[in-house]
């Protein structure tokens, strides 16, 4: 939508009076989580993270965050809140045109934790010059890999928990390496013994299959559909290879220690149009509580 658009969207706010327009959100509006929005008119969803619809005006209207969402052919669309979403967003849902409803949402905040994480390789906390080549190549497969889109349903045959497992690392935790505040946690931990299977979460694609990366060690990406992925990092060994077609308990790797890890465990993480989410909030996507929300129409 170009900027042209959104100001004749603005404009129209104190111009026109509202109409009685609802959809459904079936989820927690909570910061870390996963939502679906259903709308059978809607043929695209956008996220204005920060903006509050009584707000908006034409000189200041910047959206913050701005994030597209796509639809199913039968009206529903997949959101993520990342893990420091702000308490108002505006999702606007539209047809076939700029003009569309605006929803006003509240999000819940977390509190998050802060955990301190000690005798770490150094090297593997502040890395020198000699890591840069192999950051950057992990940067770089890791960002192709969650900017990845490709048209599916995957994900509507539901998810598993990868490994049965200790949570040791929760989504969205602060950690503190060696004394060293580090950003925050993108996935969730679970211990296991080394070599305990790990099984794809969900039906999906390899779209990524990498070795001896310096932070993620051996990883694994598997594409779900709509944007959405999740990721399977510290592995001893990947069972799968970038192109191949996985179900839901798929045996894709065994769990491991490798790059920056202090013991055996699987970093489980998920991310839908490349913004990273709690991984537990997938367990119910068929089963989310959903409920009608109304918002202010801004067409003719």
């Amino acid at each position: 939508m170009n900027y042209k658009a959104i100001c004749l969207i603005v404009c129209s706010l104190g111009l026109m009076s509202s109409t009685a327009s609802a959809f459904e959100i079936c989820g927690d509006l909570k910061q870390g989580e996963l939502v679906l929005i259903k709308d059978t008119n809607a043929r695209n969803v956008t996220l204005f993270s920060g903006d509050s619809i009584n707000k908006l005006s034409v000189a200041d209207y910047k959206p913050k965050n701005k994030k597209d969402y796509k639809v199913t052919s039968d009206g529903v669309a997949l959101l993520a809140f990342h893990r420091d979403t702000p308490s108002t967003v505006t999702v606007g849902s539209y047809p076939f045109t700029d003009a569309g409803t605006l929803y006003e949402l509240q999000i819940e905040p977390t509190e998050w934790d802060i955990q301190r994480v000690d005798g770490v390789a150094q090297s593997k906390v502040t890395p020198g010059k000699s890591h840069e080549a192999e950051i950057l190549r992990e940067q770089k497969d890791v960002g192709r890999s969650l900017t990845h889109y490709a048209a599916g349903n995957y994900w509507q045959n539901g998810f598993i928990i990868p490994v049965d497992g200790r949570i040791s690392g929760q989504f969205g935790n602060q950690r503190i390496f060696n004394g060293i505040p580090k950003s925050p946690h993108t996935g969730t931990d679970i211990a296991a013994p080394e070599g305990t299977p790990v099984k794809a979460s969900g039906d999906g694609k390899v779209i990524l299959s990498g070795k001896n990366y310096f932070y993620t060690g051996n990883m694994v990406i598997i594409d779900h559909g709509q944007g959405l992925q999740t990721i399977y990092a510290h592995l001893k060994e990947a069972k799968v290879k970038e192109g191949d077609e996985v179900k839901q308990g798929d045996i894709i790797g065994f769990v491991g220690q490798t790059g920056r890890a202090t013991g055996p465990h699987l970093h489980w993480g998920a991310s839908l149009n490349n913004v990273r989410f709690r991984p537990h909030s997938l367990l119910d996507i068929n089963n989310k509580t959903c409920r009608e929300i109304t918002g202010k129409y801004m067409g003719e």
